[in-house]
């Protein structure tokens, strides 16, 4: 039966991608079949979108573009402005549907949501909205800089409020220089509760296969891919 991982950020720019893509390998090393999906991406440059390019390469099954990205907007924006100036109003039960259909070609589907955890998706749900019809345990990826203690225990209490497992979250160095780094981390381990299950240093060029060796699957809450 298949797997799945909801992966979300504090924000939009922490590593999400990063992270998806490093799960994939992850599972793919225990011999998995795996698929990464992008619902909703937005930001096209160059006639392409970096995050759904980047889960295809990761992933060892490939689908139909519209399974592993049902909705892309070009501008650089929130989806659900994009899409209201396209016309387009973006519908969970499509996505919800790519997903089954995934879940039947993988043993193991990772979902990248976008930007935040609360963004909106249309005019009266939100990317938490979608994780909740998945019934997909979460990821939390927190990007480690000042503010992140905020950030992080916001996100993780809508993860709670939608009833949703938090299977883990990873700190991702996005300040090499943030000021008591260890301190943000010990607090964050002691309140999210939700195993680390990684923790990414700064890195200059990061690399997705190598930021898999940072993972512990065991240590996730269910979803170790045993």
């Amino acid at each position: 039966m298949s797997q799945g991982l909801f992966v979300t950020g504090t924000d939009t720019g922490v590593g999400k991608t990063l992270v998806a893509c490093a799960l994939l390998h992850a599972f793919a090393a225990r011999g998995h079949s795996v698929i990464g999906m992008k619902p909703v991406a937005a930001g096209r440059e160059y006639g392409r979108y970096a995050d759904v390019d980047a889960l295809i390469a990761a992933s060892n099954v490939h689908a139909q573009m519209k399974l592993v990205n049902p909705y892309a907007f070009e501008p650089p924006i929130a989806p659900h402005i994009a899409a209201d100036q396209l016309g387009v109003t973006m519908c969970l039960d499509v996505m919800h549907d790519a997903y089954r259909a995934l879940s039947r070609q993988a043993d193991v589907v990772i979902v990248e949501g976008a930007g935040g955890f609360m963004i909106p998706l249309n005019a009266s749900e939100t990317s938490a909205d979608l994780a909740c019809m998945l019934g997909l345990p979460v990821v939390l990826v927190v990007g480690m800089r000042l503010g992140c203690i905020n950030h992080a225990m916001l996100t993780r209490r809508a993860i709670e409020d939608q009833g949703l497992a938090c299977a883990g979250w990873v700190a991702n160095t996005l300040d090499g220089n943030m000021l008591n780094l260890k301190e943000n981390m010990i607090f964050l381990s002691e309140c999210l509760e939700a195993p680390l299950i990684a923790t990414i240093p700064r890195l200059e060029a990061p690399n997705s296969f190598e930021c898999a060796s940072y993972l512990s699957l065991d240590a996730m809450k269910g979803a170790s891919g045993e």
